[in-house]
């Protein structure tokens, strides 16, 4: 009616235990249909194909952000993401909890980045997904060591198993 754009927050998830890396847009993904993680992820992919019907059908004007790993200022300590998970335990001293090995990578984007790229893809005609991240790496274990090296040398690491389906590479 009023000729809004709509934009449509969705997450690297959907490419789930990626066989293609890095990960680009056109890239389906290899979700697990039944692992702990399903329901998000397929939720994600179920909201941007139901942005595509309504693009389709009513003409809406949509834009679809595939966010990739984001911190920064204002995250809840009990979001579960990795770099809370990591400055929550070391300011408690306690053992910092790495899943697997920790050689498996992350990409980071700082929350001011993500934001301006949020603001130009509203900004542009761009109408398919688009992964927003950073395109450099971070293996967990180093990650765990730059957080230990700012709050406390004296941490220790408490490695546990990989959780199923959970991606040895992530990046845009």
């Amino acid at each position: 009616k009023y000729k809004a754009k709509f934009l449509m927050a969705s997450s690297s998830s959907i490419y789930g235990e990626a066989k293609l890396y890095p990960q680009v847009e056109e890239y389906y993904g290899e979700v697990n249909t039944f692992g702990n993680r399903s329901c998000y992820e397929e939720g994600k992919r179920v909201a941007e194909s139901l942005c595509f019907d309504y693009q389709r059908i009513y003409n809406i004007d949509i834009r679809i952000a595939r966010i990739f790993n984001t911190y920064g200022p204002g995250m809840r300590k009990d979001d579960g993401r990795v770099i809370s998970n990591f400055i929550n335990q070391a300011i408690q001293n306690k053992s910092l909890t790495i899943y697997g090995n920790g050689t498996q990578t992350r990409s980071f984007c700082y929350i001011n980045d993500l934001i301006s790229g949020l603001v130009n893809l509203m900004d542009s005609d761009y109408r398919k997904p688009i992964n927003l991240g950073n395109d450099e790496e971070f293996r967990i274990v180093d990650l765990a060591n730059l957080i230990r090296s700012k709050i406390n040398t004296d941490l220790k690491f408490k490695f546990l198993p990989l959780p199923p389906n959970d991606p040895i590479k992530r990046r845009p």
